[in-house]
């Protein structure tokens, strides 16, 4: 193993698991895996903290198993999150050059602090400001414009706000463990970066994140995030489903969804059935693959028909060259391709790693790790990483997350320079 001399930690708090990756990037570029762990949740709905002290304690178990790995202690995390009631807003600023005419990064600079600083809805924050386009005396510029002669600058961002009690928590939760934290990254568009190559982000893509909690939609073009939304429920209403449609425990009804989980009923066996134990004098129960199909049919087409009326809403379908890409655990589910491509006419695949690594880790070929493994490419791809230290460094409090938080822009054409080597 290589000296440590620029390690980060991420982790991916999600509802149904935690998964975490330390690491850092080589001489050379590439990004080397240092550790990796994860553990169930507890205390999350639906992608939203309600249990600070649950979620504390789950955290802090997967941070001293990478500290096991590791050989060393953890004082600071960059955290992928959820945020179910995520919301976007467009915004168009405008800017004259100095008396030279040429565009500088100071001008640049001054509109973005314009839109980071926007006044928005009440008890939401800004998380992430990302560059639409830069026109310059009408012209666009693209995503660089510095250096251009001009004397009028537009710009246009999307920012991606959440409530800001999100943010509370998320403190409140690291403040309980005496863990620094660092980075907020909406988890799609960390997931993002695992799993869409820049090709597919130039033509036009979709990551479909069917979570546990939640339903992530992020839409790519021309190489910049066009279009997100969030859907407050995912595969953990599916195994209630089950749970309900079957008359059986919750546990065996999320084991049948995994074990023998399939999209499309009509191309399940029925001669295949799964027995369920019997228990207190009850005799066992059995249950057909075809109908299990055909419950989790159900509850997905709901789920893929509110995708698609978000992309009709937004009005994106004619900009997507590739089609849907799906991740997360759901993904899983046989024959669920086969729907997606169904229910919204569009082509489709199940995600894979585009990251190239430097050590070959088995982990992070799996979903669970796509989302920590895009933070992880995002956290070392930025700018003036710093050295972690073996001092404990002090918390920043709430005001200073919040600025730290919008200052975490992910700079979609300073890091497409830099992780060639990653990809």
């Amino acid at each position: 193993m290589a000296a440590k001399t620029n390690l980060s930690v991420v982790i991916d708090i999600g509802t149904s698991k935690i998964a975490a990756l330390a690491g850092q990037k080589t001489e050379l570029g590439k990004l080397e895996i240092l550790g990796s762990a994860k553990v169930s949740s507890k205390g999350i709905k639906r992608g939203v903290i309600f249990n600070i002290d649950e979620v504390a304690a789950s955290i802090d178990i997967v941070l001293k198993q990478l500290e096991s790995q590791l050989g060393e202690s953890i004082n600071r995390v960059n955290v992928a999150y959820a945020g179910q009631q995520m919301k976007t807003l467009d915004h168009q600023g405008y800017r004259f050059t100095s008396d030279e005419g040429v565009v500088t990064e100071t001008d640049i600079d001054k509109l973005f602090d314009e839109a980071k600083n926007l006044k928005i809805e009440q008890d939401f924050k800004i998380l992430h400001v990302i560059p639409q386009s830069f026109i310059i005396d009408e012209e666009n510029s693209g995503l660089n414009p510095v250096g251009i002669t001009g004397s009028k600058i537009e710009a246009n961002y999307k920012l991606i706000t959440i409530p800001e009690i999100q943010l509370i928590n998320l403190q409140r939760v690291f403040d309980k463990i005496d863990v620094e934290l660092g980075e907020i990254t909406l988890s799609s568009l960390a997931v993002t970066e695992a799993v869409l190559t820049e090709d597919e982000k130039e033509i036009g893509a979709i990551v479909l994140d069917i979570g546990a909690g939640t339903t992530k939609l992020m839409v790519f073009h021309d190489g910049i995030l066009i279009y997100a939304a969030v859907i407050p429920f995912g595969g953990s209403v599916i195994t209630m489903d089950i749970k309900e449609g079957c008359s059986i425990l919750l546990k065996w009804a999320e084991q049948l969804k995994v074990r023998y989980g399939e999209a499309l009923g009509d191309f399940a066996d029925n001669r295949n059935v799964v027995t369920i134990p019997g228990n207190n004098g009850w005799e066992p129960k059995e249950i057909s693959i075809k109908s299990l199909a055909f419950i989790i049919q159900a509850r997905l087409e709901e789920i893929i028909d509110n995708v698609y009326f978000q992309i009709e809403k937004s009005g994106i379908e004619g900009k997507i060259g590739s089609g849907i890409v799906i991740t997360g655990g759901t993904s899983d589910l046989i024959n669920i391709v086969s729907l997606v491509k169904f229910r919204t006419g569009m082509d489709a695949r199940i995600a894979f790693s585009v990251i190239q690594t430097e050590n070959k880790i088995e982990e992070i070929k799996s979903q669970e790790y796509f989302t920590a493994l895009g933070l992880l490419k995002l956290t070392l791809n930025k700018k003036g990483v710093s050295k972690k230290g073996k001092k404990k460094r002090e918390r920043s409090g709430f005001s200073n997350l919040v600025k730290e938080v919008v200052q975490g822009v992910l700079d979609y054409v300073d890091e497409d320079n830099e992780d060639s080597a990653m990809n």
